[in-house]
């Protein structure tokens, strides 16, 4: 421009950009949400997982109460007594006797002399198995990663009505079974605080033939 000229040049500036300290919060930022959305993702998996590991552990518990209590309510069917044996029946085994192919009161036929028992059970879990003595004997499985599964036994007098138990034995007099599975959970990474690593499935069994439950009819 000429000197004297009343016509100014203007000289474009750019615009400044962010600066190094500006970028780094902001990535530290981003970094930060991220994180925390992908723990709260990761916190939601481990929680379904557990709850989904919990679901299948009560569903199979009840499957095996339900295939015990079939039979274990049907214990002396055909007989005079309850079909408890005493003296081999315990907290952690029911042996049960009933005549269910005939009416001559032996108890060697097919599914009429059955042992439930847990079969090497510990915190790590174990296997409920079914022990027929016909033929010799066969066993199989009824469910497994089991910790433990306890029966107790409620007595009936006949005389008062009055109910006793629960007892770690049963007797002549025993009425009811208190059947109660504790089913190891598989470890789920990330599972919610305070929550168990077993879970235990409980369920009460009459027995319709005992004398006491026969009388009442």
């Amino acid at each position: 421009m000429k000197r004297g000229d009343h016509t100014f040049l203007l000289t474009d500036r750019g615009e400044a950009g962010f600066s190094l300290i500006e970028l780094l919060l902001c990535l530290i930022l981003t970094l930060i949400l991220l994180g925390a959305a992908v723990m709260a993702f990761s916190n939601a998996l481990a929680g379904r997982s557990y709850q989904a590991a919990r679901t299948d552990a009560i569903v199979s518990a009840e499957a095996a109460i339900n295939i015990m209590s079939r039979e274990i309510g049907n214990s002396g069917y055909g007989l005079l007594t309850n079909g408890l044996v005493v003296g081999d029946s315990t907290s952690s085994r029911i042996h049960m006797r009933s005549n269910v192919s005939n009416n001559d009161f032996a108890t060697d036929d097919q599914n009429e002399d059955v042992t439930f028992y847990c079969n090497v059970c510990s915190a790590s879990g174990g296997s409920v198995v079914r022990y027929d003595a016909y033929n010799g004997g066969s066993t199989s499985g009824i469910i497994n990663s089991v910790s433990n599964v306890q029966f107790q036994y409620w007595d009936y007098n006949e005389i008062t009505h009055s109910v006793t138990g629960p007892f770690n034995v049963p007797t002549l007099s025993t009425g009811r079974v208190t059947i109660t599975l504790t089913v190891v959970l598989s470890n789920v990474h990330g599972a919610p605080a305070g929550s168990t690593s077993n879970v235990a499935v409980r369920s009460d069994v009459t027995l319709r033939n005992s004398p006491y439950m026969l009388n009442r009819y």
